[in-house]
């Protein structure tokens, strides 16, 4: 069995993944991309990390236009790469902003650990929840 096909009838392109062929998410054009031009290009490789991944469950589940069409035009993974690089920063920034403004140091560390322990799971928590509410739940 060949391990791609092309739907004559509709242009898609299917991979056999065991017994079944699987949409690759793909449409072919007569003429210009054909299965042995698809393993030959280089696949771009993102790594949506944990944020990406929790936007792709609310884009997929309440957003479904939006997840299809980032799906069908090749630019999914792109878009939760650069949505996880946007909350790394933002909770980064948020976790050194906020520890400064509560007085949570180094001192406090080397005073206290289990104090500082605990204050910055707090402000983590506080951290997570703004970057869920203002950019990965939106």
């Amino acid at each position: 069995m060949e391990k791609y096909i092309i739907d004559e009838r509709t242009g898609w392109e299917y991979e056999l993944k065991g017994e079944y062929y699987y949409p690759t998410g793909r449409i072919m054009k007569k003429g210009v991309l054909t299965p042995e031009t698809v393993d030959n290009e280089p696949e771009e490789k993102y790594d949506i990390g944990v944020w990406g991944r929790r936007h792709l469950r609310l884009i997929r589940q309440h957003k479904n236009p939006l997840y299809l069409d980032l799906f069908l035009s090749g630019k999914l993974n792109a878009y939760l790469a650069d949505v996880n690089v946007q909350a790394e920063d933002m909770f980064a920034r948020l976790i050194k902003d906020m520890a400064a403004r509560e007085g949570v140091t180094e001192k406090l560390k080397a005073e206290d650990q289990m104090h500082w322990v605990q204050e910055m799971n707090r402000i983590s928590a506080m951290a997570r929840e703004v970057v869920h509410h203002d950019l990965i739940f939106v």
